[in-house]
């Protein structure tokens, strides 16, 4: 069974603190990420979206999927939510975008990863739980930025390394 976005259930709209609008909002957005990443049925139970099938055009199709991807964080920042929480949903963008441009694994990494999705479920999550939501995208993006940091110095030792045996073949 398919799990949906219903903000008139958070805590936060019970309480009022949710306008019409953002409800409006939340919904709609809720409404496009499953259009994109799981609208349509497959045999054996997995769902895919349109957003995956955009991406099997070379060149523009994940170009379209990324404007589709920033639409929503564009909707999250409208709606308040904080920096690090936009910069944790544009990871999950970048990462989508980035293997999604590799032929024929980055396209079945896109069916995969469905990047709208967890950004609509982090987005309902910071509305309802924003300071939970700000420390564990915090600690996310730590976490990324130190593995970044180890894989950009091993690629740096890793050319010091073939720089030298080259100089020390010649």
């Amino acid at each position: 069974m398919q799990k949906t976005l219903d903000s008139t259930r958070s805590p936060r709209a019970k309480a009022g603190g949710a306008g019409a609008d953002e409800l409006d909002t939340r919904r709609r957005l809720g409404k496009l990420a499953h259009m994109l990443d799981s609208a349509i049925p497959l045999p054996g139970g997995y769902r895919v979206g349109f957003d995956g099938i955009i991406g099997l055009v070379p060149g523009i199709g994940d170009l379209t999927g990324a404007a589709f991807s920033s639409y929503i964080i564009a909707e999250a920042h409208r709606l308040g939510v904080s920096r690090i929480v936009l910069m944790r949903m544009l990871g999950n963008m970048a990462v989508e975008s980035l293997v999604g441009v590799i032929p024929v694994a980055g396209d079945l990494f896109d069916f995969a990863w469905k990047a709208n999705r967890r950004n609509v479920a982090l987005l309902e999550r910071h509305m309802d739980q924003p300071h939970e939501v700000r420390r564990q995208s915090t600690w996310m993006l730590g976490l990324i930025a130190g593995v970044l940091i180890l894989l950009a110095l091993a690629v740096f030792a890793l050319s010091i390394w073939l720089l030298r045996t080259l100089l020390a073949a010649i």
